[in-house]
């Protein structure tokens, strides 16, 4: 089996989990608030990749010249756009949480342009207009609340940031073990939501989050979807290159839009369908023209 496949096994996988994530989330943050959410499941995360680190016995060392880059990923992935992604899912449906942040690819070109020096083509511009418009849809649609509407605004963030770690990723040396990158990355996110989450865990109600609802979802959330979702990502993106990767979103608007259907009760209008067919023929594009 070529990387290629391998990579793509990988991407399809954590696409996948996330898509079951945002319906996960839908449900947590009810009880816990979004930055007091992303700082547990990373602290939990961060435990669970420790330990597979130790007992895979990975070199932990990292050179000084790359601890920029991954800083960076820890930042701009791992809370900037983590943070927004739950902020964006609390304030709108599991849907459009999926939805609107698998544009991630079409900004992906952008990004993989300047920073990657990858080739901007005619069609790649298409497919970013075509996302582009397919998320005003969505976000602009008129039997949709001003709150889901600012949601949709934190996913448009969540979406452009998580583009551009995504083709920062790249830039990461590929002989580091994706376990140690990964939870290094991770730690530095538990660090910078410290100082705003510690002050708010007196609030919340322990007894509502021991709830086998909450503490399970909490535990999908820092071991399934962080832990083994980031690092079947980072890893599929080192194996494929960035504007490729892209194509395995399709998997989470999927999970992500018959789960919210099918738990939540959420439901689908046309101009949902619309935003979200324009969005995927942008997407595709993207990956038809590598």
């Amino acid at each position: 089996m070529n990387n290629k496949i391998i990579g793509a096994l990988f991407l399809s996988l954590a696409a996948s989990i996330w898509g079951g994530m945002y319906v996960v989330v839908k449900v947590v943050v009810d009880i816990v608030p979004p930055f007091e959410l992303v700082w547990i499941r990373y602290v939990i995360a961060v435990f669970v990749l420790v330990i597979i680190g130790i007992c895979m016995k990975q070199s932990w060392k990292i050179a000084k010249r790359d601890w920029v880059i991954i800083f960076l990923v820890g930042l701009i992935g791992n809370t900037i756009s983590i943070v927004t992604q739950e902020i964006g899912t609390m304030l709108s449906t599991a849907q459009m949480g999926a939805i609107i942040t698998s544009t991630t690819p079409a900004f992906m070109v952008i990004f993989a342009r300047f920073i990657l020096k990858e080739k901007i083509t005619f069609k790649k511009c298409l497919s970013i207009v075509l996302a582009t418009v397919g998320v005003f849809i969505i976000v602009g649609n008129g039997q949709i609340d001003g709150t889901q509407q600012l949601g949709g605004f934190y996913l448009l963030i969540a979406a452009l940031s998580w583009a551009l770690m995504s083709v920062l990723i790249k830039k990461v040396p590929a002989h580091y073990s994706q376990i140690v990158f990964t939870t290094y990355s991770s730690f530095i996110a538990v660090i910078l939501l410290t100082p705003f989450v510690i002050p708010k865990l007196n609030a919340l109600d322990l007894s509502l989050i021991l709830q086998p609802t909450i503490s399970g979802g909490l535990l999908y959330l820092g071991v399934i979807s962080t832990a083994g979702g980031f690092l079947l990502w980072n890893k599929g993106l080192q194996l494929m290159n960035a504007s490729s990767g892209g194509l395995f979103f399709f998997f989470q608007p999927i999970v992500g839009t018959f789960l919210g259907w099918l738990l939540l009760g959420e439901t689908i209008g046309i101009s949902f369908w619309i935003g979200t067919i324009l969005i995927f023929c942008g997407v595709f594009i993207v990956i038809k023209d590598e």
